[in-house]
């Protein structure tokens, strides 16, 4: 139950840096889950605060986890690298 003079409970939720990092990641799935969901078919008002929640979720993350791991495929030079590639495997041989 909610007690209204938790000052980490506020109507949009749970602030995102009262949360435990297990919480947090888990409140991130679940919105990254929803998001294409809500964007389709959700309310203005409901699309709105999907998107603001997400933003102070992932910036409560990217402070907590600075150096967070950072897969080369998922770079500019990754993407060059997988098309450059593509371009090799479809010439004829």
């Amino acid at each position: 139950m909610r007690h209204v003079n938790d000052p980490h409970i506020r109507p949009e939720g749970i602030s995102p840096h009262a949360l435990g990092n297990d919480t947090l990641l888990h409140e991130l799935e679940q919105l990254h889950r929803t998001r294409h969901e809500t964007f389709l078919y959700g309310s203005e008002e409901a699309l709105k605060r999907h998107t603001l929640r997400t933003g102070e979720l992932e910036a409560e993350y990217l402070h907590r986890f600075p150096g967070r791991h950072v897969t080369a495929a998922r770079t500019r030079a990754g993407a060059r690298a997988r098309e450059a590639a593509a371009r090799v495997e479809s010439l004829p041989e």
